[in-house]
Order: structure tokens, then C-alpha cells, then sequence
């Protein structure tokens, strides 16, 4: 049976608007989606690290709401 995991990497803009990047994994496979622009993207290896570049890259959302 195929078991499916779901995070996601959260990051704020400059104007405090809360962008998403959902990270789905199936098996060794992982696909990462934004919630704020529908961009996906297949991600094998290191799927947050390509979150957090097209979070701000694409959002200017650098902003990380786990740092203090």
C-alpha cells in the first residue's frame, strides 16, 4: 500500500502575507506545490530547500515564523 506524507515550508513577504509550499511525499518521489501560485515542481532531493528558494524568489517570502 502507498503510504503518502504531507508538509509544508511557510514563509512571510514583506507586506505580512503568509505564502505555503505544500511538500508531498510517495515513496521516494516528492512533489512540491505553492498554494499562493500553483507552481509545482518534482523533487527528489532536498523538496524544502527548493521550497524555500521559490518562496523567494517568486514571493520576495523570506520571513521565517519559527525564528524569533
Amino acid at each position: 500500500m502507498l503510504q503518502i506524507n504531507t508538509s509544508k515550508v511557510s514563509r512571510w513577504d514583506q507586506h505580512g502575507r503568509e505564502h505555503v509550499v505544500q511538500v508531498r511525499r510517495a515513496g521516494v518521489q516528492r512533489t512540491i506545490t505553492c498554494d499562493t501560485c500553483g507552481w509545482r515542481k518534482a523533487a527528489q532531493f532536498l523538496p524544502w530547500l527548493k521550497a524555500e528558494e521559490h518562496l523567494a524568489e517568486a514571493h520576495q517570502a523570506t520571513v521565517d515564523p519559527t525564528e524569533s
